[in-house]
């Protein structure tokens, strides 16, 4: 199984990052805007569409508020398996960690999911310092 591992610097506090990433329902206004242009609720899952005109069904695994992490798992006929956290982690100068790792079969995927998870992080970084400001 392929894994992508990505981590970045956030120019906001871990709260405001953390308040972003675990609503949901509104990746495409408050986490990811631009790089996804529609989100909707379909009890545990949410229909994600990219910018790219791919649609997802992302289902909700587990949201740890004392651990500020989210997990989710996409069920799709293409990918056999996929699954991925996001963590949310406090810097000592008041800015946020964010790691975000994805588990995906078959291989073949990885890169999509490589370049995918670039632009997603591009859009957060400046969707949340921006709002944070």
């Amino acid at each position: 199984m392929a894994s992508v591992h990505k981590e970045i610097i956030i120019d906001a506090k871990p709260d405001h990052v953390w308040d972003a990433l675990r609503d949901f329902g509104a990746l495409h206004t408050r986490l990811v805007p631009g790089f996804v242009t529609d989100t909707k609720l379909d009890g545990d899952a949410r229909i994600v569409t990219f910018a790219n005109g791919t649609v997802a069904r992302e289902i909700l695994v587990d949201c740890d508020e004392a651990r500020r992490r989210l997990v989710y798992a996409i069920v799709s006929e293409r990918i056999r398996q996929h699954s991925a956290s996001a963590q949310v982690f406090a810097e000592a100068d008041g800015r946020t960690r964010f790691v975000w790792i994805a588990d995906v079969l078959p291989n073949e995927f990885a890169p999509y999911m490589d370049g995918q998870m670039d632009l997603g992080l591009a859009a957060m970084q400046k969707a949340l310092s921006r709002s944070a400001a």
